[in-house]
């Protein structure tokens, strides 16, 4: 498949095997997009919801 032709996942995909290949363009080899990539949509949701309910509770008791 070109790279005109392929969708957004084949291109994140892509990128990510590049990255891979020279693991110096970032400091882990990984970012937030490989995590959320790897969760799904409840996954994401579910971390979403625990940071807004950290911050809440933070901001509850150490104001």
């Amino acid at each position: 498949m070109s790279k005109d032709n392929e969708t957004p996942e084949e291109r994140r995909e892509r990128l990510r095997q590049k990255e891979l290949e020279n693991p110096s363009s970032s400091m882990h080899g990984s970012n937030l997009s490989d995590l959320v990539g790897g969760l799904g949509w409840k996954g994401t949701g579910i971390i979403i919801l625990v940071l807004i309910i950290a911050v809440v509770i933070f901001a509850v008791f150490f104001r």
